[in-house]
Parts: structure tokens; sequence; C-alpha cells
């Protein structure tokens, strides 16, 4: 299920460009976490504070994670900002180690470098400068990593509804929006167009609603760096779909990069079944 919500965002990005075309980035996030915010509610009725404690902090964290990414992006390469958010690869088991005292599997380390490997062909290789927009998106990574060890924390032991997480999470990031919006000057009426709606429900009904409650579900079940591992294949779908829907076109390096992030994505699939009982006897022998 992981690797379609991979696909999924994969997909992500070409079609937000696209609606990016006929709203602006601040009104684009409100309406899509919104409208989640909306088809979600019913579920939040019996959730009570099993959700909106947690929820609350996460769907802060997330907002941040989405205001650095969409401004790094534009102050920066789109190849640097790539190959930086993939860090989170690399900073989950940092910070699960630190935040939840679980030690790393060292073949999941192993594969974790080989994914980052596979980002940084992919995106074309070594890479000159750091300006403002690298470190936004160095600061998403890092708040990547972050999302999904304390998602984990905060809900492992509660129970709590994925799906009612995933919509106070949306409820927090739309209503931030629009404040932020009416801060900077307002929006915009809303657009007339039918491909802006019809890109919208797409991001609404998949990379939001179904993906976000994919991953939450999941880390309640399995490792935070498994989980964040398999999100790190996520820039070759999008450059497959990019390739297939805006006509872009990678370089036989790239290519490279893009096996090499699935050989990892695989190698993780095959750790599934034994890693827990890995885990297992660590905290056993922990005492």
């Amino acid at each position: 299920m992981l690797l379609l919500v991979a696909i999924i965002w994969g997909s992500s990005y070409a079609a937000a460009k696209q609606a990016l075309l006929f709203y602006p980035v601040l009104g684009f996030i409100a309406i899509r976490f919104g409208l989640t915010f909306v088809l979600l509610l019913p579920q939040l009725r019996g959730a009570g504070r099993r959700a909106w404690r947690p929820g609350l902090p996460l769907g802060l964290l997330l907002l941040a994670i989405f205001l650095c990414e969409i401004y790094g992006v534009s102050l920066t390469r789109a190849s640097n900002a790539a190959f930086l958010i993939s860090l989170c690869v690399i900073l989950t088991p940092l910070l699960e180690w630190l935040l939840l005292g679980q030690r790393p599997h060292p073949a999941l380390c192993a594969a974790a470098g080989m994914s980052l490997l596979g980002v940084w062909l992919l995106t074309g290789g070594p890479q000159a400068g750091f300006n403002v927009g690298d470190g936004l998106m160095l600061l998403a990574a890092l708040l990547r990593a972050l999302f999904v060890c304390l998602t984990r924390r905060l809900t492992a032991a509660r129970g709590v509804p994925a799906l009612a997480l995933t919509g106070v999470q949306s409820g927090v990031v739309a209503l931030a929006c629009l404040v932020l919006a009416a801060a900077t000057g307002g929006l915009p009426a809303l657009p007339r167009e039918p491909q802006f709606w019809a890109l919208s429900l797409y991001l609404v009904l998949f990379a939001t609603l179904f993906a976000f409650y994919a991953q939450n579900l999941a880390l309640a079940r399995t490792s935070a760096t498994r989980v964040s591992l398999l999100m790190g294949s996520e820039p070759l779908f999008g450059a497959l779909i990019a390739g297939l829907w805006l006509g872009e076109r990678l370089d036989p390096l790239g290519w490279a990069g893009g096996l090499l992030i699935v050989v990892a994505t695989l190698w993780t699939l095959r750790l599934g079944s034994a890693a827990p009982a890995v885990e297992g006897r660590e905290r056993m022998a922990a005492g």
C-alpha cells in the first residue's frame, strides 16, 4: 500500500504544477486540505481527544513542511530540491533513535544509503552552490523525518483512528493557510476552470485523503524508518509520470539512479517480515 502512496505522491507534483496555473499557492493548499477536512468531518465525531491532541501539533508541523517545500522549490533548482528533501530518508533513523530509542537495523541503513545515492543520480549528480532555497529544502527534509517519528510516538499507544487524525491535520493546514493568505493580501475569486477542480479533487481524494490515511495507518504498524524509505521512491515515480504527462525526459544517469531506488525499495519490502522480530529481540535484551 505504501508503494501505491509513493506513486500517487509522485504524480501529485505534475498535478499540482498544472493546478497552480489557475490559483495561488496558499489558496490552492487551503482548498486541497479544506475539502479533505470537510469529507472527514464524520470521522471526527467519535474520536474526541484521541485525534485532536496529537492532530493539532502534527497539523502545524505538516503546514511547516508544505511551506518550506513550496517556497524552497521557488528559490532553488528542482534537482537540488529533490535531492535535499530526500535526506529525510537518512534523517529518519537518526531521529527515530533519538526520540524513540529504536536503533536502526543495519540492513535498513544500507538500503537508505542506496536510496539516497539513487536520488542523487536521478537528480543529476553533484550540484554546486547552497542558497536560501536549499536551506529551506533541508529544513523540510528534517521536518518530514520529525513528522514521521512524532506521528508514531504520539499515536502508537493511543489507538488514534487514522482517518480522524488525517482530518484534524487537514483542518489545521487549511485554516492556517487561509490566515496566512488573509495576512498577505487575501485571495482572488475561486477559479471556474473544470481542469482546476478535477486536479484538486484528484489531489484531495488520492494524494491527500488516501495517502495520508495509509501513511498514518502504516506508522502505527511498522517502523518509521521503513515507511520513510518507501516514501523515498517517490522521486522515481514523479520522474516517470512527469515524462509521460509533461514530456520531461531522463538521461542514462537519471535512470541509473531510479534503478537504485527501486532496488532499495524492494530490499526494504524483503526485510519487512524479519525486522519486527529483530526489534523485539532488542527490546527484550534491553530489559
